[in-house]
């Protein structure tokens, strides 16, 4: 390889780095901006679900809480599953740029295809791994658990009087 084609190609990269950067930093901020926005519309949601019905103002109040709590559960493991996928993408940015340094480095074509083939495997393995992680259905049944709780005691308050 001569000096302009791997300036050519240290160029590139540098130009790859910048634009994954600003992808990503904007990806985040959206993340973070969207998670607070939906925050926001939960606790007000939350705050107007429920006013006070006489008798049912404590059953409401309690309705709430699990709601809150609920969501709670369900927004940091929505938060944790976004980080976990940044990095995921951040990872294969970087190893898509080392494998592309590697195969502009390549002597031979045998080398590019042996290197391509191994990047393919290697990127195959990592999305078959990080596809298997993530929000899984414990994690939705954590979060609905609060919920159910509270109909099952809302259910036994409402029919307790129609048993009576």
């Amino acid at each position: 390889m001569n000096a302009k084609t791997t300036k050519t190609a240290k160029d590139a990269f540098e130009a790859a780095e910048t634009v994954v950067k600003a992808g990503t930093d904007a990806a985040k901020a959206s993340y973070e901006q969207a998670l607070q926005m939906t925050k926001e519309q939960v606790e007000k949601a939350s705050q107007n679900f429920f006013k006070g019905y006489g008798e049912f103002a404590s059953l409401g109040k309690e309705n709430l809480e699990a709601f809150v709590q609920s969501s709670t559960i369900a927004v940091k493991a929505a938060e944790i599953f976004g980080k976990e996928w940044m990095g995921i993408a951040q990872t294969a940015v970087e190893q898509n740029v080392a494998a592309f340094q590697s195969l502009v480095a390549a002597k031979t074509l045998k080398e590019v295809v042996d290197l391509q083939n191994s990047w393919a495997k290697k990127a195959f393995d990592t999305a078959v791994v990080e596809g298997t992680r993530g929000m899984s259905v414990k994690t939705a049944n954590d979060a609905f658990e609060p919920i159910k709780a509270r109909v099952n005691v809302s259910v036994e308050k409402l029919f307790k009087p129609v048993a009576a």
